[in-house]
C-alpha cells in the first residue's frame, strides 16, 4: 500500500492535519492538493470536528507546487478546478483553521499558510515568495492577502525580491502571532485548538464568516455586514442562553488565574 500523503490525527474536537511528502519537501503535487482539498471538505462534514491543526512532515511546511510535474503536465494556480481547487477547498471548511507552520514554505505553500486563519511558527520557519523569479503568477490570493496582513511595502520587498523572511521576523511583522521551539509548535497550535473549540459552536462559525466576509470588502460596507449579522444573530439569543454563557466565561476566568 502507498503511503499516505495527508495525515489526520483526531484529538476529540480538534483535527490535526499533516502533509506527508517529507521527502519532496511537501511539495503540492496535483495529488496531494487533491487530497487535501478531499480531507478538509470530510471534515467539514465531521459533527465533531470544531478546529484543523495543519503542518508539514519533516523540515518544510510545504515548498509550494511540484515544479518538477508542472514542468511536464503544465498548470495555472487560480485556473484549477474541482478536486484540484486547494484555495477554494480550504475556505469552504467553515471552523478555524491554525497552521503551524515547521519548516520552509516557499511560494505555493507561502500561499498556503495565508488560507490559515492564525499562523503559529517553528523556530525553524522561513517564508519566500518566489513567484518573480521562477516566472509564475500568483493564484491562490498571496498579490492581495500578503499586503492586508504585513503592509503594502513589506510585502513588496519580499515578492519582488524572493528573499527568505526568518520565523523571527515574521513575527515582528505580525505575519504570525508567535513563534516556538520545534517541539513544542505542534503541541501549542494543538492547545490553542482546543481553546477556540471550547468556544459556541454555532457563534465560532458565524465570526470566522463575518470576519472573512468583512475582509474582503470595504471598511464602511464591512462595518454594515456585522450589523446585519449582529441582529440576525441576536434573534435567536435568549436571556436564559447570555446567563449561562456568561456564567461559563466567569468560571473559566476563575480557572486561568488559579
Amino acid at each position: 500500500m502507498s503511503e499516505q500523503i495527508v495525515l489526520v490525527e483526531r484529538d476529540g474536537p480538534v483535527a490535526i492535519v499533516t502533509l506527508n511528502r517529507p521527502d519532496a519537501l511537501n511539495a503540492l503535487s496535483r495529488a496531494l492538493r487533491t487530497e487535501l482539498v478531499k480531507t478538509f471538505a470530510a471534515l467539514a462534514e465531521d459533527d465533531e470536528i470544531r478546529v484543523a491543526v495543519l503542518t508539514g512532515a519533516g523540515r518544510a511546511f510545504t515548498a509550494g507546487v511540484d515544479l518538477k510535474e508542472a514542468g511536464q503536465t503544465g498548470f495555472a494556480l487560480g485556473a484549477d478546478g474541482g478536486e484540484l481547487d486547494l484555495a477554494k477547498g480550504l475556505a469552504a471548511f467553515p471552523w478555524p483553521i491554525i497552521g503551524a507552520i515547521n519548516g520552509f514554505a516557499i511560494t505555493g505553500g507561502f500561499e498556503l499558510a495565508l488560507m490559515c486563519d492564525v499562523l503559529l511558527a517553528s523556530e525553524n520557519a522561513k517564508f519566500a515568495d518566489t513567484h518573480a523569479r521562477v516566472g509564475i503568477m500568483p493564484g491562490w490570493g498571496l498579490s492581495q492577502k500578503l499586503s492586508r496582513l504585513i503592509g503594502i511595502s513589506r510585502a513588496k520587498e519580499l515578492s519582488f525580491s524572493g528573499n527568505f523572511l526568518d520565523a523571527e521576523t515574521a513575527e515582528r511583522w505580525g505575519l504570525v502571532n508567535r513563534v516556538y521551539p520545534a517541539d513544542e509548535l505542534v503541541p501549542a497550535a494543538v492547545k490553542l485548538a482546543h481553546e477556540m473549540a471550547s468556544c459556541d459552536p454555532v457563534l465560532l462559525r458565524q465570526y470566522k464568516q463575518v470576519i472573512d466576509d468583512g475582509f474582503a470588502i470595504g471598511f464602511g460596507e464591512a462595518q454594515k455586514l456585522e450589523v446585519a449579522r449582529s441582529a440576525e444573530h441576536a434573534a435567536g439569543v435568549t436571556a436564559e442562553g447570555v446567563e449561562a454563557a456568561r456564567q461559563a466565561v466567569t468560571a473559566r476566568g476563575r480557572t486561568l488565574n488559579d
